[in-house]
């Protein structure tokens, strides 16, 4: 796993203004592979929301104030935290999975209530489609889990 600026951006930060993606909020940068630098000169007001929100966002990361500067340093991955990123991967996999299935099911049931009004052949021929795009599906979502797998494990 690599360390990214944009691994940040998607952290929200709660203001007297509202709710800001942080990198709407700030400039994020990479200082070095263990180091992000979240520099907060044009939002000088919401350095400490900012920091907060970094803090609260699950990452376990903890940021350093310094100034109109937040130091993030990224802390190595231990392979305990590796494998755990693993098992969540697959837990989420499952899901999208399950989700699947279900969009499937409902499809499937559309096109069985439509046999009165639409021929045999044509029903047959959307079920084999929905069929092959759950298919196509689940085999996208596989290859993405066995990649993602390899670069945590790697």
């Amino acid at each position: 796993i690599r360390t990214n600026p944009g691994a940040l951006d998607s952290i929200i930060v709660v203001t007297k203004d509202g709710k800001f993606p942080l990198n709407q909020l700030a400039q994020i940068s990479q200082h070095s592979v263990q180091l992000l630098v979240v520099n907060m000169s044009n939002f000088p007001e919401s350095t400490a929301a900012a920091i907060k929100a970094i803090q609260q966002s699950g990452m376990n990361l903890n940021p350093e104030a310094d100034g109109l500067l937040i130091r993030v340093p990224v802390p190595k991955i231990t392979r305990e935290h590796r494998e755990n990123l693993v098992t969540v991967a697959k837990q989420l996999t499952h899901k999208a999975k399950e989700s699947l299935r279900k969009v499937r099911t409902g499809a499937m049931n559309q096109t069985k209530r439509a046999k009165g009004t639409t021929s045999e052949d044509t029903i047959r021929l959307i079920e084999k489609q929905i069929q092959q795009m759950t298919e196509d599906a689940t085999e996208e979502m596989d290859k993405l889990l066995a990649a993602k797998t390899k670069e945590l494990l790697a």
